[in-house]
Parts: C-alpha cells; structure tokens; sequence
C-alpha cells in the first residue's frame, strides 16, 4: 500500500466532519446573519459537494487537477460570500462561512502535488481572507500563515515519503535480484563451471589440438562467471541473439519494443582478455539503439584483436548519466600512429568511419576516437538521452 493511502483516508474523513461542524456553525449563530439565506444556500451546496466528491478524495489517481482547481473555487467563493450574508464578521474577526473546511481543499492540493502545490493553494486562501476582511486582525494572519506554513509542511512531507517508498522499493527489488543471482551462481558453478575448468585442465595436459580447445574452454568460463556474477544472464530474445550472433527480430509495426538492457548485449563480450564494468542498474535504451551501440562496441572490439596484437586487453565501461549513456572501449595495445586513420579513410577501410561514427551518427550520438602510440587506445560512444533511452 502506498505511503501516502493513509493521509487521503484522513482527508476522507476530514472533509464530511468539518462540513458539518460548518452547518452547526450557522445553526447555532444564525440569530446574528443579515442575509441567512445566503449562508443557508452555500452551505446547503458545500453539503452535497462534499458528499458527492469523496470519491475523488479516496487516492492521487481520482484526485484531479480538474476537481483540486474547482475545489479550492468553492472554497474561495465561501471565503468571499461570508461577508455579503453576515456582514459584522468583519468587525467581529468571527469564522468564514465554510470555515475550518478550507483547510481540507488547501491539504488535498498537498498531498496530491507536494509542497509547490501546496504554496500555491494555501496562498489563494490566503489572498481570499485578507479581501474579506478588509481590515484583517492579529488573528487573522495569525491563522492565514498557520495554514500557509502548515500546508507547505505537510506537502513536503509527502514528498519525502513518495521518495522513501521509491528507494525501499528499489532495495526490494536489488534484493530479490542478488538471492536470484547467488542461486543461479550455485547452479551453475555446481555444473557447467566445472566442466569448463576441467576441460581446460585436461586440454592443457594434453597438448596439441585440446590445448587451444582447452584455452578456449577457459575463456568461457571467465565470461560465464562474470556473467553470473553480475546478474546479466541473457533472458530475452534480443540478448540472446546479441550473445550468438544472430539477427535480432525487428518489431512489428503496431508493435511497442519493450526496453532493452544494454549491459546484456554488452557482457557476452567478457572473455579472459575483456573485462566488462557497468553501473549495477538496469541500463535501458530502445532496443533498436542497443543494438547499434552493442554493434559498435563489437567493432571496436574487432580493431583491438585485429590491430592491438594478441596478448592485448580490452576494458568496457558503461555509464548511465540523466542526459546520455557513455560507453568506452579501452585497450593496452601500442596505439594508432597519427594519420593512420585517415590514411586508412582513403585507401578505402573504413571500419571506423561506418562501423563505430556512422552507427553513433544515426543514434544522434558521437564517437571519439583517441590514441596515444605506445599508450593504447581509447573510443567513447555517447547517445542522448532524448534518442537513445526508453522510458523507465
């Protein structure tokens, strides 16, 4: 249950109470009204209005910016009748035709939109009874500022407990997802791990053909454990085929793509020359992006065991920022000399050029290239937000 369900069953509750002690109000004082009928008729409305609309007051959902605004109309329009159908509660400083009942209007404006809407609100009510008393007392601005102060406090308050509620869920959920995690970790190392670990220690002690594949076994079981280690086994279609090398299917036309995470395209990367670092946190973009940016990661990859010599190693670093996702490839190799690029444009190889800059291009994203001879080389993708993110 939401955090904030009590609070709108409180408002539930306050809002017929204080109506009623509003009617007793000019029941019992109704011997000293100029015009009864007016007061007799606004609280008559006020009556059936709150009766009618505490559905409306039952949760945020049914809580619109349509009724809050004709809400707070009815109660400004009591604020300013009070003097027209008792005209000495101006000089006897004495309660306003709905009363205490415009608190309830000024809360649900808190409660629903947080303090901003409360500021809001609560100063309309406050402009509404400095007018209708044209010359306010002490006490009247005593209570304006209460109300003022008190609403602006309750608004922040809910807004607190709506982000509590956000990171407890959160935790929940990055809970679920490590128990998940250590059982499939315990699955797997009692089965495949050790068959991978074995065929290596065997191919290696034989020598020749099942040495490579023994080397190769090896591999595997690196990127395995890293795969199980963070959580990112490949479960959906698009990762799947990301992992084997297949196409992934295109969605239909009235077809709305489910998000992609992009750190599962990415981590079947990881082998015993590639290590794979992301934020811990699901990385989602629209899978069309995804795939170009995992595609591009891969041709950068691809120049690294082409260019950078076998024994280099290669780093991947994913970054998920508000306003755009950052993916850097990383490798230790001796570095591009300068002018290599371009001589490589004209001849023809263009690798770099459409592979890596015209996949980030497309995205609306860019890619730099840097290298350092002797110091390896570096290529940053970044996608905006705005092109490449699919909503949380």
């Amino acid at each position: 249950m939401s955090v904030e369900q009590p609070l709108w069953r409180a408002l539930s509750a306050y809002r017929p109470l204080t109506m009623v002690y509003a009617v007793l109000l000019f029941v019992f004082e109704r011997q000293r009204f100029e015009r009864p009928w007016v007061a007799a008729a606004f609280l008559a409305f006020l009556a059936v209005w709150t009766l009618a609309t505490l559905p409306k007051v039952a949760n945020a959902a049914s809580c619109t910016k349509r009724f809050l605004a004709a809400d707070l109309t009815v109660a400004l329009a009591g604020i300013l009748l009070t003097p027209l159908a008792d005209a000495q509660a101006q000089q006897i400083d004495g309660p306003t035709l709905p009363s205490i009942w415009t608190a309830g209007s000024v809360l649900a404006f808190a409660i629903k939109g947080g303090w901003r809407w409360a500021c809001v609100a609560s100063s309309f009510v406050a402009v509404a009874n400095l007018i209708e008393r044209a010359h306010p007392s002490r006490d009247t601005l005593h209570n304006v500022l209460l109300v003022w102060v008190a609403s602006i406090a309750i608004g922040y308050v809910v807004e607190v407990a709506r982000a509590s509620e956000r990171t407890l869920a959160r935790a929940l959920e990055i809970e679920a997802a490590t128990r998940e995690r250590e059982r499939l970790a315990r699955d797997i190392h009692d089965s495949v791990l050790q068959v991978l670990a074995m065929v290596q220690r065997r191919g290696t002690a034989l020598g020749g053909e099942a040495e490579e594949l023994g080397r190769m076994a090896g591999e595997q079981e690196i990127a395995l454990r890293t795969l199980v280690s963070s959580g990112l086994v490949p479960t959906t279609r698009a990762s799947e085929d990301a992992a084997y090398g297949t196409t992934v299917r295109a969605a239909e036309p009235d077809e709305d793509p489910a998000p992609c995470d992009l750190r599962s395209l990415l981590a079947p990367y990881t082998g015993s020359k590639v290590t794979f670092a992301e934020p811990g946190a699901p990385v989602l973009l629209e899978p069309a992006a995804a795939r170009e940016l995992a595609a591009a990661v891969s041709a950068a990859l691809d120049n690294v065991s082409r260019h950078a010599g076998t024994d280099a190693r290669a780093w991947i670093l994913v970054e998920d920022w508000p306003d755009e996702v950052i993916v850097t490839v990383r490798d230790d190799g001796p570095g591009i000399p300068e002018g290599r690029l371009a001589q490589a444009e004209g001849e023809g190889r263009l690798g770099v050029a459409l592979s890596i800059r015209g996949r980030l291009r497309d995205l609306g994203g860019t890619a730099e290239l840097i290298s350092v001879p002797g110091q390896g080389t570096e290529v940053e993708l970044k996608v905006p937000r705005g092109r490449g993110k699919a909503e949380r």
